[in-house]
Formats: structure tokens, C-alpha cells, sequence
């Protein structure tokens, strides 16, 4: 029987030494950073922390899918190898890679199982790993599916940017909106929901904003075995965070990495994320 391939994008945030690894069959697509009219393949070109350098230089910065030809290419390189795959991509509702890796499978004539993750960064990578740890099991493709289905619904996915300036910048916040928030020093707490990023409160001071953070992950850390912090070039907030966890959940694994640069270009740097997964039933075990 032939192997299963598993094809993701940039934003899962993959170990290398995961993606290198052959028995693994992962195949990533990178998505484009593009810095004052430089266009970068995520992660290949540019890391994420030499990726925010570059935003504070210069103002104008964006994103985009991979083209399809890329896709298309990869599905008609795999196909004579692989009589299946997973695609597992980033939320379709805030990009149209999800939908050109299954149009390109479709064009290449290879068999997929597409997921639409709802999101990216942390949750995004655990699907992956453990889809993986869950077919070298021996579980059917469709046993997979539906676990990693229940990973999008048990996961909690929250963002604090450190301002507005960046939401203002690409079109999220308006003008007299930022002015606001500057003058009553309000923040915006962001919350993933069902593949969109919705304003769950506006909090007065950075602090109270990550008090209330903090709160919300307490009312779920009896039922989580980890947590991850993600930064946006915010390492002494996102370690600060972590001292806080511990004082609260001592015995909770607690993991820190970068934000990918796509969220970044929209929250600004500074941005401090936070993500978890109820359930054990959904872990490696």
C-alpha cells in the first residue's frame, strides 16, 4: 500500500526537521510576504523574525496565496507516488490557498482529503502531527478526518495586538477608531471563530488585556494538556506571559514560537497570540 502524502501551507508553522523528515510525507506550500514591493516566499526566502525587522523599516507590507501553478505542480509530482492525500490549509475565510490546493488537485487527478483548518499557526501544525501520529496508528483516512475535525472544534485561539496602528494600516480599524483607542488607551481582544477573527472585547490598558486573557485560558486549563504563546518579535511579553501561566497551571506545558507573518501584517508587531486544545481524546494518545 502506498504511503498517504500530507500537503499544508506556510502558516503550519512545521518543524524543518519535520518536513524533512521521509517518513513524515509532508509537502508545504509557501505562501508570499511582500515588503515595500519585495516579494518573499514565507519561510524560505525570509524567517518570521527577519520578516517583522523588515516591517519596522518600511510601512507598506502584505500577503498572498501561492499561485495554483505551484500547486498543480507539486499534485502532478506526487500522484504516481501517492494514491491519496490530506490538504490540510489555513482558514479559507481569510485566504484562497485552501481552495487552489483542492482546484489543483482536481486538474492534476490526484485523490484528496481537504480540510479547511479554520485558522493557522499552532492548531494548524497539531492537526498535522498528530494526523500523522494518528495514520502510523493505523487509523483510516476517515477516522483522521474526523479527528482532526474535532480538533477544529475544541480549539481556542485568541490574539492581543500591542496597538492598532497595523489594523488601522491594513484597513481593519478606522481613523477616528485608532484615535480612539490611543486617547482612552483601549485594546482589542481577538478571537478566531469559525475561521474569522471576530473583536471579542475592547479592554482598557494592555495589562487588563492580558489579565483577561489569562482568565479565559482558566476556565479550560482542566482540560488541556498545553498551551502555546505566539509573538509577533515579542519575546519578553510572550515570556512574561509564560511566568504568568505557570504561577496558574504549574503543571501545564507551555510552548512559545513566533506568530507567522501573515497574522503579523494585520496585528502589528508586538502582537502577543494564544492557542489551545480541549480534549485528550484528540491527542496523541
Amino acid at each position: 500500500m502506498k504511503p498517504i502524502a500530507w500537503i499544508t501551507d506556510s502558516t503550519s508553522t512545521l518543524p524543518e526537521e519535520f518536513i524533512q523528515d521521509p517518513n513524515n510525507h509532508v509537502y508545504v506550500v509557501p505562501l508570499r510576504l511582500i515588503v515595500d514591493d519585495t516579494c518573499y516566499k514565507e519561510n524560505i526566502d525570509i524567517t518570521a523574525d527577519e520578516f517583522y525587522e523588515q516591517m519596522r523599516i518600511h510601512d507598506k507590507a502584505s500577503s498572498s496565496q501561492p499561485p495554483i501553478g505551484e500547486f498543480i505542480e507539486l499534485y502532478e509530482s506526487l500522484k504516481d507516488r501517492y494514491e491519496e492525500a490530506f490538504a490540510v490549509h489555513c482558514s479559507s475565510s481569510l485566504s484562497g490557498t485552501y481552495h487552489s490546493s483542492l482546484q489543483a488537485a482536481e486538474i492534476a487527478g490526484m485523490k484528496v482529503t481537504g480540510i479547511d483548518s479554520k485558522v493557522g499557526a499552532y492548531p494548524l501544525r497539531e492537526m498535522i502531527m498528530r494526523g500523522i501520529h494518528w495514520q502510523n496508528s493505523g487509523c483510516s483516512v476517515k477516522e483522521i478526518k474526523e479527528r482532526i475535525e474535532q480538533i477544529i472544534r475544541n480549539m481556542s485561539f485568541y490574539m492581543l495586538p500591542s496597538s492598532l496602528t497595523q489594523l488601522h494600516r491594513s484597513g481593519r480599524v478606522s481613523g477616528p477608531q485608532l484615535m480612539l483607542s490611543q486617547l482612552l488607551r483601549i485594546h482589542l481582544l481577538l478571537k478566531f471563530d469559525d475561521g474569522k477573527v471576530f473583536v471579542e472585547e475592547k479592554i482598557r490598558t494592555f495589562r487588563k488585556a492580558k489579565q483577561r486573557l489569562l482568565d479565559i485560558l482558566k476556565k479550560d486549563v482542566e482540560l488541556i494538556k498545553e498551551v502555546c504563546i505566539m509573538h509577533a518579535n515579542n519575546m519578553e511579553e510572550a515570556l512574561k506571559l509564560k511566568e504568568e501561566i505557570l504561577k496558574m497551571a504549574p503543571a501545564l506545558r507551555t510552548e512559545i514560537m513566533s506568530f507567522i507573518p501573515v497574522a503579523g501584517i494585520h496585528a502589528g508587531e508586538g502582537t502577543l497570540a494564544l492557542s489551545w486544545i480541549r480534549g485528550s481524546h484528540t491527542s496523541m494518545a
